[in-house]
C-alpha cells in the first residue's frame, strides 16, 4: 500500500515556483542566476556588458559542473560551495561527524546557518569572508544542532527560527514555525515541513527555487533518524512527505553517516545494483575525506531501505509478512538498523 500525503498537491504547487511571488521580494531581471555585481545600479548602462564578461567568466565552472553531474563527479565540486539561483550553500563539518550549512544570497549578502552544532567553525567560516550572520535555522532541539546558538546570537545579533512544537526546546529561539508556513530568506521561499519521528518537533526546510532540503535527522544518505521522541508511522509519513518533492531535489542532512549506513542497506538488499555503486561511490569519497552530501531524493528513492518499504528483496531478507503495511516494514527495518 502507497500512501499519498495529503500535503502533495501544496508541495507540487510549491515546487512549480520558479521565483518568489510576494510583492515585496525584489525580483530583478536576473533573478535565478548569480548576481556577480549586486551593487551596481539598474541604470547604470555598463552593466549588462559587465554581466556578460561575468557570466563567459563563470561558464567554464558551470560547465565544468555540469560534466561533473553526467560522469559521477559533480559532488566534488558541490560539496565546496554549492550555487543554485542566488543561494550559496556551503558545508561546514562540526563535532565529529556533524554538519552546519551556511547560506548566502549573493544578491543581498543576507547569511544564515542551519544546525550549528557549535559556534567556532561557523564564525571561522563567517571571518574568512568577512560576512555578518542574520539567521539560525534549527530543525530540532537536540544539542548537536543547537550547541552554536547562543553564541552566534550574542557574537552577531542572529534570529533563531525553529519549530513552534520546540519554542521551549531550542536556545534562544525568536521566530516559531509550523507545517505549511512559508517564510523569506531574502528573496527565497522557504516552505516549512514537520516531520515528527526522530523528535516530536523536527521540521525541514524546503527551498524551493533552489530545489534543496535540509532535512536535519529525519532523512540521512540510506537512512533515517532514530526514533526517540516519535513512532514508526509518524516517520513513515514524514518520509512520504519529503519524498513527495521533485526527484532532483538536493538533501542536505545533519550527518556524515553514508559509510555505516550503506552497510546496512547492502546487507538488507544486497541485489541492488544502484546502491552497490552508491555504497563504492560513498568509500571512495570517504577515503579521500571528501562529504557524501548532499544526496538527491531520486538517488535515495532507489537505494535507501526506508523508502523502499514495498520492496520484495528487503522483505525477504528481514522476513516481513507481506501482509505488513510500509509503515510496519519500516519498524522492522528500523528495529534491525538499531541492531546492527
Amino acid at each position: 500500500m502507497t500512501l499519498v500525503p495529503r500535503h502533495a498537491p501544496r508541495l507540487a504547487a510549491i515546487c512549480a515556483v520558479d521565483r518568489p511571488t510576494d510583492p515585496c521580494v525584489r525580483v530583478g531581471p536576473m533573478r535565478g542566476q548569480p548576481s556577480l555585481l549586486p551593487s551596481v545600479r539598474k541604470q547604470w548602462p555598463g552593466k549588462p556588458l559587465l554581466y556578460g564578461i561575468g557570466t563567459l567568466l563563470v561558464m567554464p565552472l558551470r560547465t565544468l559542473y555540469g560534466v561533473g553531474r553526467v560522469f559521477g563527479a559533480g559532488r566534488f565540486l558541490c560539496n565546496m560551495t554549492s550555487v543554485s539561483s542566488s543561494l550559496q550553500i556551503e558545508l561546514v563539518p562540526c563535532l565529529r561527524d556533524n554538519y552546519a550549512y551556511i547560506l548566502h544570497d549573493v544578491d543581498t549578502g543576507t547569511v544564515g546557518v542551519v544546525d550549528p552544532s557549535e559556534a567556532m567553525p561557523i564564525i571561522n567560516a563567517l571571518e574568512k569572508r568577512n560576512q555578518n550572520l542574520t539567521y539560525i535555522l534549527n530543525t530540532h532541539h537536540h544539542s548537536d544542532h543547537t550547541g552554536g546558538n547562543l553564541e552566534l546570537k550574542a557574537k552577531y545579533g542572529a534570529k533563531v527560527i525553529g519549530s513552534e512544537k520546540d519554542k521551549d526546546r531550542i536556545p534562544g529561539i525568536d521566530i516559531t514555525l509550523k507545517e505549511g508556513d512559508t517564510w523569506m530568506f531574502a528573496g527565497h521561499q522557504v516552505l516549512v515541513l514537520e516531520t515528527p519521528g526522530h523528535t516530536s518537533g523536527h521540521v525541514c526546510y524546503y527551498f524551493a527555487g533552489s530545489g534543496a532540503i535540509f532535512t536535519g535527522d529525519t532523512l540521512f544518505n540510506l537512512s533515517c533518524g532514530k526514533l526517540f521522541e516519535g513512532t514508526p508511522q509518524q516517520m513513515y509519513s514524514s518520509l512520504q512527505k519529503i519524498t513527495a518533492l521533485p526527484d532532483d531535489t538536493k538533501v542536505y542532512c545533519g550527518h556524515e553517516y553514508t559509510l555505516s549506513n550503506s552497510k546496512f542497506a547492502l546487507s538488507v538488499e544486497p541485489g541492488n545494483k544502484a546502491l552497490q555503486e552508491y555504497a563504492a561511490n560513498a568509500a571512495e569519497l570517504r577515503n579521500k575525506n571528501i562529504p557524501t552530501v548532499p544526496t538527491t531524493i531520486g538517488r535515495e528513492k532507489e537505494c535507501n531501505p526506508f523508502l523502499r518499504t514495498s520492496n520484495p528483496e528487503i522483505k525477504r531478507t528481514l522476513s516481513i509478512p507481506d501482509h505488513f503495511d510500509e509503515d510496519r516494514v519500516l519498524e522492522v527495518v528500523r528495529r534491525a538498523k538499531d541492531n546492527f
